[in-house]
């Protein structure tokens, strides 16, 4: 388990990664002893010889000559002091010479390589090594020695260098391995943590502070705790518009009952003699029809989201026209004027209650926006047929929308442009708008008023006035 962890891996690398580079290290190290090696039997060999020769007839005692070269530890010594190589010292050969090495023009490859032959050769072999003698004390010399003792040397070498190695190795190796929990796995392990925990419980989890000194893992712990803030503030709404769903279709059942008895009081008053009630009985009725049909959606529907249009040739001048009655009712003794445009005989396919929703919201929150100025002001309802879409457009001559409400128009519970508004109406607009295909758009908002444009799609219907009256 410890080597699948992040602190597991990097410790093996780090261990493989030193060894390979003590490795490295050490081939060169080994070849370097060799020629040191080589040298010093040659620079033995010539103070032997030295000592031969400086006596006067060059002769010395053989048990002397003996002792000299086993100080020096070859065989033979051939000294070159000028044109004439002069055999110093000698002793038997016990086995041919195999080879020559010759250090004076030896390239460091050739080193290397002759260094790693003789690792991997066990025999015991009789070499000539040549070289220059030191202090300028001949043209040339030349020795002939055993090679068994000098790899014996080289293992020893190589194996004190391993252990140096592996030292190093394991002593770099935990250094790193400290390091690295300390500056990168402690902080990636308090972010899992934190992750871990937001899992479990979202709603409860404590939300991370970003505390690394490293970039990369302090960008990684702001990006958390950005995400944290905004899932734990979507979930939160979500718990409350699940709360607040549950209350509405209480209070819907309710008002469905209390608007139902309305409407059976209201369908008696058409039977009225008075004028007025029966000019004002009609409206009342279709409002409250409308009215027990949106708390029957919602009781049928439960949940955040709108039954799918039924989709009928509407006459968009009548539809209009109740829109801006209601709303004229609603103004009273208000300086806000209302003015419908181009939605003579013009007949479009969609739901009759979804676009009176939509169009009752549009123009409410114009209303609204007008009157909270105190000013007097205008509502414009301006109809347009394209090839590809009917374009119906809601401008007013008020303030303009708030820079809340602009940078969160369509997003539930935020975008109110009034004070005490739940910012629904828009949402719920363009939610009915995108149900029949077209969208919502806000087209300007500025101090001199908003416009909001509405495109429904005519998917290649076509209807006529005559269609319509027929269908009634």
């Amino acid at each position: 388990m410890f080597l699948n962890s992040l602190s597991g891996r990097f410790l093996m690398l780090t261990v493989a990664f030193v060894m390979l580079a003590e490795v490295l290290i050490f081939v060169p190290s080994v070849a370097r002893f060799r020629e040191d090696y080589l040298q010093a039997r040659l620079e033995r060999g010539q103070i032997a010889s030295l000592s031969v020769l400086a006596n006067s007839d060059s002769m010395v005692d053989p048990a002397l000559e003996q002792e000299l070269l086993e100080n020096a530890g070859v065989l033979n010594v051939v000294l070159r002091r000028d044109e004439i190589s002069e055999l110093v010292l000698s002793s038997p050969m016990p086995a041919p010479i195999s080879d020559t090495i010759d250090l004076r023009d030896a390239t460091p490859w050739q080193l290397i390589r002759d260094a790693l032959l003789r690792l991997f050769s066990p025999e015991d072999e009789m070499i000539r090594v040549v070289g220059t003698p030191v202090k300028q004390a001949g043209l040339q010399i030349e020795v002939t020695m055993h090679t068994q003792q000098m790899r014996a040397s080289m293992l020893d070498y190589g194996y004190r260098v391993f252990l140096l190695s592996l030292v190093i190795s394991i002593f770099t190796a935990a250094l790193l391995f400290l390091a690295v929990r300390r500056i990168l796995v402690t902080p990636i392990s308090r972010v899992v943590r934190h992750i871990k925990a937001f899992e479990q419980a979202p709603e409860q989890a404590q939300i991370i502070t970003p505390s690394a000194v490293i970039g990369e893992l302090k960008e990684a712990e702001t990006a958390l705790r950005s995400m944290q803030i905004q899932l734990s503030t979507a979930l939160k709404q979500k718990d409350r518009l699940a709360t607040l769903g549950g209350a509405v279709a209480k209070i819907s059942h309710d008002l469905r009952n209390m608007l139902t008895t309305a409407q059976l009081l209201a369908d008696r008053m058409e039977r009225s003699e008075d004028p007025a009630v029966q000019r004002t009985a009609p409206k009342l009725v279709g409002s409250l029809s409308r009215a027990v049909n949106l708390c029957e959606s919602t009781l049928r529907f439960g949940k955040a989201e709108e039954p799918p249009p039924i989709l009928g040739p509407i006459d968009l001048s009548k539809l209009i026209e109740d829109v801006v009655e209601s709303e004229r009712l609603a103004v009273g003794d208000s300086a806000v004027a209302f003015d419908v445009k181009g939605a003579d005989s013009m007949v479009i396919i969609a739901d009759t209650e979804q676009i009176f929703r939509v169009l009752s919201n549009l123009v409410r929150n114009a209303r609204q926006a007008i009157i909270a100025t105190k000013k007097p002001g205008k509502i414009t309802v301006d109809v347009a047929d394209t090839d590809d879409d009917w374009v119906i457009r809601i401008r007013d001559t008020g303030p303009g929308l708030p820079t809340k409400a602009l940078n969160h128009l369509f997003t539930p519970f935020e975008g109110g442009a009034r004070l005490g508004g739940a910012g629904l109406g828009l949402v719920i607009a363009s939610e009915l708008i995108k149900g029949h295909g077209g969208r919502l758009e806000l087209q300007e908002s500025k101090e001199t008023g908003t416009v909001f444009k509405i495109f429904l799609p005519k998917d290649g219907l076509s209807v006529t006035a005559d269609n319509l009256s027929g269908a009634a």
